[in-house]
């Protein structure tokens, strides 16, 4: 049975190439995909944007034309789902054969909402099997009925089964698919992610997994065997020759400190047989009375050059009352001085502009950020998830907007605090680098940066922007600022 895929996103490269490496893939359709494939069925990817305005209807034409799908698979964070709906809705009126389905997050956190529209089926938690299960039912020509996990439509009403446990061996699931991003990619890239597990132990407030967590039975906070992670990554390479570095996607490294060790084991294992070593990066959770010495003896290695913390506020009031992310700025300072005696590159990941957040606040992360110096600091500007506490506390302080403008998701303020205004949160998003890196860095090499933070925080300038990162020249220009950085 044919299954279309449908991936959307709020900006894009060219029409015909919207996406620039093979990083920007979506891990969930592409697992749903792969265990499909795997059961002798037929999968194709289409991926959209609202910008391309009525071209993303003609090209729903041409694949449904070509393909002749039995059914469409959506997926959608919250600040996609509303275009989303409407291209399901566009297919319904003109395919009313093809059977809609949808999951993701927004979906899974807002079921309730998301039933009032025109899909024929919902996918609440883990998909791969679910969708098996029903494409297996309509290729015998079954109306789909009894599928955990899914919210069905039928002629009786909705028929809402319970939800099946977590997948507990990851290693069972085949590897995502990546064939079906190529179409849609403008270069090979020379890096790639791996999904290294699915869960986090951590409650922060403006994340979802807290509520992700309580949908099914048994452990939500999983990973894959270190053989089988490792089979994935020798795969890859061989099939590009690319490939250098290896982004190894989880929530936090350090959340089973034993597997940690053995999967660095096994990836220095496999650069001493390579020509050219991988280098590898990780994300790493900051946490009280953590010792994080044999780990980062075991990066360095293993050529893992890079970890990525998400120090979100140098505020402690903010992360202990406001985020749920209990560690000290020592915990901080002392990890990063221990990454960088193991000579491992830190980037810090910044959260501006929460509810209760004050421009002090704001001082306190410019000033943690300073002292550590990390290689790049992210910043991002808080957004209002739905189905997050954070959502919630905004709701009930009635701090949302009435329309909240999902175009520039975190790179544009939504909210006006009563002590951090919109616009000085927009200027602190703008001027980060600046503040963060004046006096230590050459000022041309500083205020690229600010430009390219304006421009990501102004529609029309980021659609530019995004077509100029691609010219050669751009990337000779960035590997020249990166020097004297």
């Amino acid at each position: 049975m044919n299954t279309l895929f449908i991936y959307s996103v709020d900006d894009i490269l060219t029409p015909d190439t919207p996406l620039r490496t093979p990083a920007e893939m979506q891990f969930g359709i592409s697992y749903i995909s792969s265990v499909l494939k795997e059961a002798g069925h037929s999968t194709k990817l289409v991926v959209l944007s609202r910008l391309l305005g009525k071209q993303n209807r003609r090209t729903i034409d041409r694949c449904i034309k070509e393909f002749k799908p039995r059914m469409a698979c959506f997926t959608a964070v919250s600040t996609e789902y509303l275009f989303v709906r409407g291209i399901a809705q566009y297919i319904k009126e003109k395919y009313p054969d093809v059977f809609l389905l949808i999951g993701g997050s927004h979906v899974s956190l807002n079921p309730e909402e998301v039933l009032e529209d025109g899909f024929d089926a919902l996918c609440i938690g883990e998909g791969e099997y679910p969708a098996l299960e029903l494409v297996s039912q309509m290729e015998k020509g079954r109306e789909p009925s009894g599928i955990a996990n899914l919210w069905i439509k039928n002629g009786y009403g909705i028929e809402k089964n319970g939800p099946r446990p977590f997948l507990q061996n990851l290693d069972d699931i085949p590897f995502p698919d990546r064939d079906m991003w190529k179409e849609w990619i403008a270069g090979e890239g020379d890096h790639a992610p791996v999904l290294l597990g699915r869960g986090c132990p951590f409650e922060c407030t403006y994340c979802c997994n807290h509520a992700l967590k309580k949908i099914a039975e048994g452990p939500y906070v999983r990973f894959r065997s270190t053989d089988n992670i490792l089979k994935e990554i020798k795969s890859i390479i061989a099939r590009s020759s690319a490939i250098k570095d290896i982004y190894l996607e989880v929530e936090t490294i350090g959340a089973d400190k034993k597997w940690a060790l053995d999967l660095c084991g096994k990836l220095k294992d496999l650069n001493s047989i390579l020509k050219e070593p991988l280098s590898f990066g990780v994300n790493l959770r900051i946490a009280p009375n953590l010792d994080f010495v044999d780990l980062f003896v075991a990066f360095q290695s293993s050529n893992v050059t890079a970890v990525n913390i998400g120090v979100e506020s140098g505020s402690e009031r903010v992360r202990r009352d406001i985020l749920n992310r209990r560690y000290s700025n020592k915990d901080i300072i002392d990890v990063v001085t221990l990454a960088r005696e193991h000579n491992l590159k830190v980037n810090f990941y910044n959260l501006i502009g929460v509810p209760g957040e004050t421009i002090d606040d704001f001082k306190e992360t410019l000033e943690i950020n300073r002292i550590c110096r990390p290689d790049t600091a992210y910043a991002h500007i808080f957004f209002p998830y739905p189905g997050t506490k954070l959502h919630a506390v905004c709701k009930e302080k009635g701090l949302l907007p009435k329309t909240v403008n999902t175009r520039l998701e975190r790179c544009a303020a939504v909210l006006d605090l009563p002590d951090f205004s919109k616009r000085e949160i927009q200027k602190g998003f703008i001027w980060f680098d600046y503040h963060v890196y004046k006096g230590y860095r050459p000022m041309p090499v500083i205020l690229v940066k600010v430009l390219v933070s304006k421009c990501r925080s102004n529609a029309c300038l980021h659609s530019v922007y995004r077509k100029v990162t691609y010219l050669p020249i751009f990337k000779w220009l960035k590997s020249a600022l990166k020097k004297h950085s």
